[in-house]
């Protein structure tokens, strides 16, 4: 008998009102994005103003404020595409292990002399002994400080590369640890960019590494190229330093082993720092970094707090150098210079230098996401300005206008009063589809738009396999009843295989492609599932209501 229970159809009319309430937002899109911006904003800064309030009551708060976030083609936005000066890393490399050659060396003093470091070319440590009879000896120590990298083919390489080249002792990382080192770098890279975006409240960015040594940034929602770049080419490199010297000559030369910084103390204009090269502690040190007040001027200043092993050489270098005045800072600019009063044991302290709350905020959040692994240089940028998104979203609309009058004439010809059963059941599944797209807060491109137009000549697919085996089981079957139960009951089989193909290319095309691609799958993979829940248990709602209302004796399909 034609019957769907009770709990069934509970369940399909809750189904169908949930994807439509979570699709209902992106009717008044500019409404709730403004809504949930003024939420986010008062939440992170615990202030509101008349303004954000009046965009947080912009939208019932009671109902649902999820939005399909627009791609970058759709809305505009920044597109960059940055090189990483990996060789950064390897000089950093070398300058932390020379501290380990030279404790090292000192104790086989007797035998490799006294020892120096020497300038050498980015990523290699040079050391000249005054015993070069002693080489062979400081190579095997030196070389004792490499630790194995694991290859791919099973065999374990040093990370250290050490040679003697007359008096000179030569220190480089291995080709292994190289490689490794790169794809780390590059790796860190992509996490703290995304971290700092998404961080300031962007959505959505596509963010990922290409080729050997780039990264790919697109962020929609960006006013410009220039307003990204400024906040992800901000290496946020926080270092302490000891002080040498103070100098207002810029041309004056440094020491060996020291580098020489302006400062940005507004009260300090043209003082330069002599600071040793080597740092005491580096942000890579810290766990944690927000805004604050200092207590004794009110000025907005930044705490941080280091690991145990930041803290450990924090302290002991406090204590080992009271009085004397030591260097913050933050992307080879000084920040401040305190005297070191007494030790600094307990792992935090306070950054202040005449900021502004915004740029305490900033400064916080680029410490916090951590420092960027080496320096980015630009080679691509492009603004993609609202206009064209908004075109694209324009022509993408039509397209689906066009495609769903197209399939809504043809079935209602085809199959009457069934086909308008379909046609309904096809406007509630892109809602569907919209509602699940702003759920899983997936980004809507215009390789997705075209999913969901692929979505909507598909979706009727199955209702056209049931009304058909309805047509045939007319034939034969005990009245119109049976007739569409034996329909819906056969047909299954058919609408499982169809679509469970395309489904496995959708997760094949989202595993292996990358941007468009992916959004194209994604698209098409949610329209699969949401069209077969419509034509299967939709479309068979409606039609077993109407049957029960009517009660026809014989029905044309």
């Amino acid at each position: 008998m034609l019957h769907i229970p009770l709990l069934t159809r509970l369940l399909i009319w809750g189904g169908l009102f949930l994807g439509l309430a979570l699709a209902l937002p992106n009717l008044f899109y500019d409404r709730v994005e403004r809504h949930n911006k003024a939420v986010a904003r008062i939440e992170q800064t615990g202030t509101t103003t008349d303004a954000l309030e009046a965009d947080r009551k912009g939208w019932p708060g009671f109902l649902p404020a999820t939005l399909v976030h627009l791609g970058l083609d759709l809305r505009g936005g920044a597109h960059l595409l940055a090189e990483v000066a990996v060789e950064d890393v390897f000089a950093r490399r070398m300058d932390g292990l020379w501290p380990r050659v030279r404790d090292a060396l000192r104790e086989q003093r007797a035998t490799v002399g006294t020892i120096r470091r020497q300038d050498a070319p980015p990523g290699e440590l040079h050391v000249r002994l005054s015993r070069p009879q002693g080489m062979a000896t400081a190579v095997q120590v030196v070389r004792g400080m490499g630790q194995p990298v694991l290859s791919l083919t099973g065999g374990a390489q040093s990370t250290l590369e050490v040679a003697g080249r007359g008096d000179v002792l030569i220190v480089r990382l291995s080709a292994a640890e190289a490689r490794a080192t790169t794809d780390r770098a590059l790796q860190q890279s992509v996490e703290i960019v995304r971290r700092r975006v998404d961080e300031v409240g962007t959505r959505e960015p596509t963010i990922q590494r290409q080729g050997a040594d780039r990264v790919l940034i697109q962020v929609p929602g960006v006013g410009s190229a220039a307003e990204l770049k400024a906040l992800i080419g901000t290496t946020a490199r926080l270092t302490f330093h000891p002080v040498a010297g103070r100098t207002t000559d810029a041309a004056e030369r440094a020491g060996p082993r020291q580098v020489i910084y302006p400062s940005l103390d507004p009260d300090e204009q043209g003082v330069f720092y002599i600071l040793e090269q080597t740092p005491v502690v580096t942000g890579d040190d810290l766990v944690d970094a927000q805004p604050a007040f200092d207590a004794q001027t009110g000025q907005p200043s930044v705490t941080f707090r280091f690991n145990p092993n930041g803290a450990a050489l924090f302290g002991r270098f406090t204590a080992a150098n009271v009085g004397a005045p030591f260097a913050i800072v933050l992307d080879e600019q000084v920040i401040s210079a305190p005297v070191i009063r007494q030790a600094i044991t307990g792992g935090s302290g306070q950054i202040t230098g005449n900021f502004s709350v915004r740029e305490s905020t900033d400064l916080a959040v680029l410490l916090r996401a951590g420092a960027l692994p080496a320096r980015m240089t630009f080679l691509e940028e492009r603004t993609i300005g609202p206009e064209l998104g908004a075109d694209s979203i324009t022509a993408g609309g039509r397209a689906a206008v066009v495609a769903f009058a197209a399939v809504l004439i043809f079935m209602v010809l085809c199959y009457g009063l069934f086909g308008v059963f379909a046609s309904v059941a096809l406007v509630l599944n892109v809602g569907l589809i919209l509602g699940i797209l702003g759920l899983i807060g997936a980004t809507l491109t215009l390789p997705g738009i075209a999913g969901v137009v692929l979505t909507i000549g598909m979706a009727v697919d199955a209702n056209v396999l049931v009304f058909e085996r309805i047509r045939e089981e007319l034939k034969t079957a005990k009245g119109p009843a049976r007739a569409i139960e034996l329909g819906y009951e056969r047909a299954l089989g058919a609408i499982i295989d169809a679509n469970l193909t395309t489904f496995i290319i959708a997760v094949i095309l989202f595993t292996l492609g990358t941007g468009p691609v992916r959004g194209f799958s994604v698209t098409l993979g949610i329209g699969i599932l949401t069209s077969v829940f419509t034509a299967v248990y939709v479309t068979r709602l409606f039609i077993v209501t109407w049957f029960a209302w009517t009660r026809p004796k014989t029905i044309e399909v």
